[in-house]
């Protein structure tokens, strides 16, 4: 805490944030559990995992960046990153003009085959690359790819309300949890209509499209790590496999089998 009372959010000074070139690439693998509380950066971060799952929190959303996906972090945005599974992270840092590429808020970002090979390239390459090289070459065509990638539905706002905190951390532990909007008003203390209210205003979102917005992003992490389809969807709170799946092609596009076949090597 700060002498006013305000919780003072640590800046990590890492090299890549202060050094003089548009974009610096970061390397670092992790351990399943680990995580690196709450933090923000000098500059825009597009983190990366080449396997295992990142769960990235911010003050409004909750990300679910499974291998294959980056999340785009806006510079001075605070947040965390929980680690599901060994991660192997590769990041980059923007600088101010670089990062008029992507978009303006945190977004999970559908990373190309190319993009990915350009990170991973990016990595080999020094702090101080050369700008005018293979290094220079690199940087503008990650831009280019960072200005084509489209942006994914993987993330879920965060209700701070009391009250719903206590269910979305509830149905954050188990998603197939099946009571009803008058079911979770009962155990916290509230009207449904009440609850209803708060969850659009909170969220924008109903309860009912909130919740399933929560169970698609954790099967999508399931699905990362390896998990059938059939249980992923049983897992959290699908009836059946057709369901699921049906559900899972509206909300990303894509079918579950397809998040799969993104899982990093």
């Amino acid at each position: 805490m700060s002498r006013t009372g305000q919780t003072v959010i640590p800046n990590l000074n890492l090299p890549q944030d202060a050094v003089d070139r548009p974009m610096a690439a970061f390397v670092r693998d992790y351990a399943d559990g680990q995580t690196t509380g709450r933090h923000r950066h000098a500059r825009v971060q597009l983190l990366y995992a080449l396997r295992g799952v990142m769960r990235i929190t911010t003050d409004a959303a909750s990300f679910v960046v499974p291998a294959g996906r980056a999340l785009w972090v806006p510079a001075g945005e605070p947040h965390s990153v929980a680690i599901v599974g060994a991660v192997a992270m590769r990041a980059l840092f923007l600088r101010a003009d670089a990062a008029r590429a992507g978009p303006e808020g945190v977004a999970v970002l559908a990373a190309s085959p190319l993009l990915r090979e350009l990170i991973l390239a990016a990595c080999e390459e020094p702090l101080e690359w050369d700008e005018h090289g293979r290094g220079g070459h690199l940087a503008a065509l990650i831009l280019e790819e960072i200005r084509r990638a489209p942006s994914l539905p993987f993330g879920v706002p965060e209700p701070r309300e009391p009250r719903l905190a206590r269910m979305a951390a509830a149905l954050r532990d188990d998603p197939a949890i099946p009571w009803s909007l008058e079911e979770w008003a009962a155990h916290v203390g509230a009207s449904p209509r009440s609850l209803s209210r708060l969850f659009r205003a909170e969220t924008g979102l109903s309860f009912g499209a909130w919740r399933q917005a929560l169970r698609l992003a954790e099967a999508a992490a399931l699905l990362a790590q390896g998990v059938p389809p059939a249980r992923a969807g049983a897992a959290v709170g699908y009836a059946s496999a057709p369901a699921f799946g049906a559900a899972f092609r509206a909300a990303f596009g894509m079918t579950p089998a397809g998040v799969q076949g993104m899982r990093g090597g």
